[in-house]
C-alpha cells in the first residue's frame, strides 16, 4: 500500500486556541479509517486542513504527495458535517452540477442510490427532511471515482435506520484502492465497517491501530478502548 494523507508536524492556531498540535500521520491506501475523538478534539480540523478549507499554522499535510490544492480536489470527495445545498434546488439539478463540476462523478450511480432509497429526483430539497436531505448529500459524495473520502460526521444528525444505511453506501460504493476516512464520535455504531482507527484528543494524536491488532492484542472492542482511552 502507498500513502493517501500525511501529516508533518501538523499545527492549526486559531488565535490563542491549538486545534493541532504537531501531528505526525500517515494514512495508507485501500482501507476505511476511523477518526475518533470527543467533540472538539481536532477531528474536523483535520479534515478542513486536508481539503483546503484551512491553512496550516505550520508543519504540512499532503494528499497523494502534494499540498492540498486544485489538484488534490480531483481525487478528494468531501463531506461536510453540515448541509451545504441549496434549499430551492431540486436533486436532478444538484446531480446535472456535479457531472459537470467533477470529471469522476458518476450520475447513473447516484440515481441508481436515489431509486433504492425512494427519494424522486424531481422533489426540492426543502421539502425534504433533514435526515433524507443528508443521504442526498452522502449520494453525491460516493458517486464521485474518487482516491480519498472525507466524511465528517456522517452519521451524527441521523436516527439508527439512516445509520445503517449509510453505512452500506459507504462499504458498497468505493473501491478497493481507495480510503474512506470517517470522522466521529459514535463509535459502536461505525466500528463494524473500520480496518484502522486514529484517536485524537485535544490536538493530538494520542492512538493508531488496525482494529485487527486492538481486537487480537487487547482482546477488546473499538468502542471499549475508545472508553477507557478517553474515560467516557
Amino acid at each position: 500500500m502507498s500513502t493517501i494523507l500525511e501529516c508533518n508536524s501538523l499545527t492549526k492556531k486559531f488565535g490563542s486556541k491549538i486545534a493541532l498540535s504537531g501531528v505526525d500521520l500517515k494514512i495508507e491506501r485501500g482501507q476505511i479509517v476511523g477518526l475518533l475523538g470527543p467533540n472538539g478534539s481536532g477531528k474536523s480540523t483535520l479534515i478542513k486542513l486536508a481539503n483546503e478549507l484551512l491553512t496550516p499554522t505550520s508543519g504540512n499535510i499532503l494528499i497523494g504527495g502534494q499540498p492540498p490544492g486544485i489538484e488534490t480536489k480531483k481525487i478528494v470527495s468531501y463531506l461536510p458535517e453540515r448541509t451545504y445545498l441549496n434549499d430551492w434546488m431540486r436533486v436532478h439539478q444538484i446531480i446535472e452540477l456535479f457531472t459537470d463540476f467533477y470529471a469522476d462523478f458518476k450520475p447513473e450511480k447516484a440515481y441508481e442510490m436515489l431509486k433504492r432509497l425512494n427519494i424522486n429526483a424531481n422533489d426540492r430539497l426543502k421539502t425534504m427532511s433533514k435526515g433524507t436531505k443528508e443521504k442526498v448529500q452522502l449520494i453525491l459524495v460516493m458517486s464521485r471515482e474518487a482516491e480519498l473520502y472525507l466524511l465528517d460526521e456522517p452519521i451524527g444528525g441521523v436516527d439508527p435506520a439512516a445509520r445503517d444505511y449509510i453505512l452500506k453506501t459507504i462499504l458498497g460504493n468505493y473501491n478497493e484502492n481507495a480510503t474512506v476516512i470517517i470522522s466521529s464520535h459514535l463509535i459502536s455504531d461505525i466500528e463494524k465497517i473500520l480496518d484502522y482507527v486514529i484517536f485524537i484528543n485535544q490536538g493530538q494524536v494520542v492512538l493508531t491501530s488496525s482494529v485487527d491488532d486492538i481486537r487480537d492484542e487487547k482482546s477488546t472492542s473499538v468502542d471499549a478502548l475508545f472508553r477507557e482511552v478517553f474515560k467516557c
